[in-house]
C-alpha cells in the first residue's frame, strides 16, 4: 500500500513582517500603479506617465510589470531587494563559491572530523591555483554554521549521532482503523523448556508476534522450536486471520481473545524471511500490503518490538527463565529450574496476553481490548474462514517442471493421477509453482496455472513416513557424508527411519535428540480434508471419465471469507 504523502500544514507568509517600513511603503506605492498596468492588455505610453509618476527608467518599468505578471499579483512581488554582499554578508564570487562548498563537503563532512582552520588552509590553497581571491575564515565558518544539523552529523559522526536531531514523529501517517497497519517480529524465548516425554531440558524456543499498531493489541503469535523462518511468519498470519476460539479450546484456556481479522498492511523489518517469495505472493493473493522499516532505523518498529520486551518481562517470573543477560541470570541454574513443555508455555503465554489486552496502554491510555471493541464496532475486519487453506499460500515456494513420472524434489518423487492431463502437454508447460509444508514433506501442493488453485499431491511411494525438511536435509547429509555421490530415495527414507531410532533411543540422555524429537511430534501437517471447498456449478464439471482433478480435490486460495 502506497503512503499517501504527509500533507505540509504550513502557510507561506513570504515574510512581509520582515520587510523595512520605508521598502514596504514604496512597494505600496509602485503596486498602486504598476498593477493596473500590468494587468492590461496594451502598455503603450502609459509606460512614460508610470515612469514619469514613479521617478524611475522606462525599462525599470518594464520590468516591474514583468514581476507582477510572473509574480502572484501582490504587493510583496514589488519589494524591492536588499543587498547581501558588503560586511557580513553571504555572496561570493560564484567560482569560490563553487570552491568552498566542495571542500567543506570532501573535508569537513568527513569522519576525520577537520577543523575549520584546517579546512580554509585548503580552501585558500586551491583558490590560489585558480588565481581567485581567497575568503576570508568568517566566510568560511558563516557556511558551516548554515549546514543542516544533521548533515553535519551524518557526515562527521555516522548516522546514529543524528537519530536524536530527527523529529520523532517522522513523517508516517497516522493508523486510524483496526487492522490498517500490523507489526510483526520474532525473538528467542528468555525461557528453558522440556520436552513432553522426559520433562528434560531442550533449550529456548521462539516466538512470533504480530501487533495491531492502531489498538495495540496482540493480533497473532506462535511459538516454535525453529529459528524465525518464513514458515513461522506464515504460521503466524494464520493464527492472526482466523477466529481464536478454536485454538482456545485446543490449549483448554477459559479466556477471551477477540482480536482477529486480515490486516491491510503488514509492517516489517528487513530480515530475510520477511523478504522472501512466499510472503511477498501470499500478501499479493490476499491484498496485504507489505511496508519495511527504513535499513538502520530500527527505531521505526519500536512498537512491536516494546511488547515484546514487556512479555519477555513477564517470562522473567517463570522457573527456568535465562533473563536477558548472563549478568542478570548469576548463579540461577535454568536448565535445572526448567519445568514448562512448549505446549504450558503457549498456555501461560496466551493467559498473560488476555492480561495485557485488560491493562491500561503507556501511550493510547485505554487498554487494548477497549480500543479493539470501539474499532471493529466501526468498522469490522475481514476473517478468513479456514486457516489451513490460508497458510498454504504462505509456505515456502519451489518450482519445478512436471516429468512422467511426476515431480521430484530434493529426490522424492510426488505423483497422483490428477497430473496425467498435465504430463500429456507437459513440454509446452513452464515450470510449476509447488508449496511445501517444511514440518512435512509428505504432500506437495501444485498450482494449477489455469485456474488458481492447489492440487494436493503426495508421495509416489505412499508407505514412505512423513518427514521435515530438518529431517530431510540431515539424512542427506549424512549420505554425503558416507561418500554416496547418487542419493537413492529407499537409501533416503531407510537413513531417516534410522536416525529416528537413534533419536528415541538417546532422548532420554541428549538435549538434541530431545528437542528433535519435540519438533518433529509438533510439526503438524496442512490437512487437506479440513479445507473447505466450493463445488462449481454441473455444467463446469470435468466429464466423466477424465482424468484430471476434480474441483472437490482441489483448494481455492481463500475461497470462504466472512464478515465478523
Amino acid at each position: 500500500m502506497e503512503k499517501e504523502p504527509v500533507k505540509d500544514d504550513r502557510v507561506s507568509g513570504r515574510g512581509l513582517l520582515t520587510v523595512p517600513d520605508e521598502a514596504w511603503e514604496l512597494a505600496v506605492e509602485r503596486a498602486a500603479v504598476i498593477g493596473p498596468l500590468a494587468d492590461s492588455s496594451t502598455v503603450g505610453s502609459a509606460v512614460d506617465a508610470a515612469a514619469e509618476k514613479l521617478g524611475i527608467s522606462r525599462g525599470r518599468v518594464y520590468f516591474l510589470i514583468r514581476l507582477w505578471r510572473d509574480g502572484q499579483g501582490a504587493v510583496s512581488d514589488l519589494v524591492p531587494g536588499s543587498s547581501s554582499g558588503g560586511r557580513g554578508g553571504v555572496r561570493l564570487p560564484v567560482e569560490v563559491e563553487t570552491i568552498v562548498r566542495e571542500v567543506i563537503r570532501k573535508h569537513y563532512l568527513t569522519r576525520q572530523r577537520k577543523t575549520i582552520a584546517a579546512v580554509h588552509r585548503e580552501i585558500t590553497r586551491m583558490c590560489r591555483l585558480r588565481g581567485l581571491s581567497v575568503p576570508s575564515r568568517n566566510a568560511v565558518r558563516r557556511r558551516i554554521t548554515m549546514l543542516d544539523p544533521r548533515t553535519e552529523a551524518v557526515g562527521r559522526e555516522g548516522r546514529d549521532a543524528a537519530r536524536p536531531l530527527r523529529s520523532a514523529g517522522g513523517d508516517v501517517p497516522a493508523i486510524v482503523e483496526v487492522l490498517e497497519q500490523v507489526q510483526i517480529d520474532h525473538t528467542v524465548v528468555d525461557l528453558i523448556v522440556v520436552d513432553e516425554q522426559h520433562r528434560l531440558p531442550i533449550g529456548r524456543p521462539y516466538v512470533t508476534v504480530a501487533i495491531d499498531v492502531r489498538t495495540r493489541s496482540i493480533v497473532g503469535l506462535v511459538i516454535t522450536l525453529e529459528a524465525p523462518s518464513a514458515l513461522s511468519v506464515g504460521l503466524c498470519l494464520s493464527h492472526m486471520v482466523t477466529d481464536k476460539r478454536a485454538s482456545l479450546e485446543r490449549l483448554g484456556v477459559e479466556v477471551a481473545w477477540p482480536m482477529s481479522g486480515k490486516p491491510r498492511e503488514l509492517y516489517l523489518d528487513n530480515a530475510s524471511e520477511f523478504k522472501g517469495e512466499a510472503l511477498r505472493r501470499g500478501c499479493q493473493e490476499h491484498g496485504i500490503a507489505l511496508n519495511y522499516r527504513p535499513p538502520g532505523r530500527p527505531h521505526y518498529g519500536g512498537i512491536i518490538e516494546r511488547v515484546i520486551g514487556t512479555l519477555m518481562e513477564m517470562v522473567h517470573e517463570l522457573p527456568g527463565t535465562t533473563f536477558s543477560n548472563p549478568a542478570h541470570r548469576g548463579s540461577y541454574d535454568s536448565d535445572a529450574r526448567a519445568v514448562l513443555t512448549i505446549t504450558e508455555l503457549e498456555k501461560w503465554l496466551t493467559l498473560a496476553v488476555s492480561s495485557y489486552h485488560g491493562q491500561v496502554h503507556g501511550t493510547t491510555r485505554q487498554t487494548p481490548l477497549a480500543l479493539w471493541t470501539a474499532g471493529v464496532q466501526e468498522a469490522a475486519p475481514s476473517m478468513v474462514a479456514d486457516a489451513s487453506a490460508f497458510l498454504v499460500d504462505f509456505l515456502p515456494v519451489v518450482r519445478r517442471k512436471l516429468t512422467r513420472t511426476g515431480f521430484v524434489i530434493d529426490h522424492v518423487h510426488y505423483f497422483r493421477n490428477g497430473l496425467k492431463p498435465w504430463i500429456a502437454r507437459r513440454s509446452q508447460m513452464e515450470r510449476f509453482l509447488i508449496r511445501r509444508d517444511p514440518r512435512d514433506i509428505s504432500r506437495i501442493w501444485v498450482l494449477d496455472p489455469d485456474d488458481g488453485s492447489y492440487l494436493p499431491v503426495p508421495y509416489r511411494t505412499l508407505s514412505y513416513p512423513a518427514v521435515s525438511v530438518w529431517e530431510h536435509r540431515a539424512a542427506l547429509e549424512r549420505l554425503r557424508a558416507e561418500g554416496r555421490a547418487q542419493v537413492d530415495e529407499d537409501a533416503l527414507f531407510r537413513t531417516v527411519e534410522h536416525m529416528r531410532m537413534i533419536t528415541e533411543t538417546a532422548s532420554s540422555t541428549t538435549r538434541k535428540a530431545r528437542r528433535n524429537a519435540e519438533r518433529r511430534k509438533r510439526g503438524g501437517t496442512v490437512d487437506e480434508t479440513k479445507i473447505s471447498v466450493t463445488r462449481p456449478p454441473a455444467d463446469v464439471l470435468p466429464p466423466e471419465g477424465n482424468s484430471g482433478p476434480t474441483t472437490e480435490e482441489r483448494v481455492m486460495p481463500f475461497e470462504e471469507i466472512e464478515q465478523w
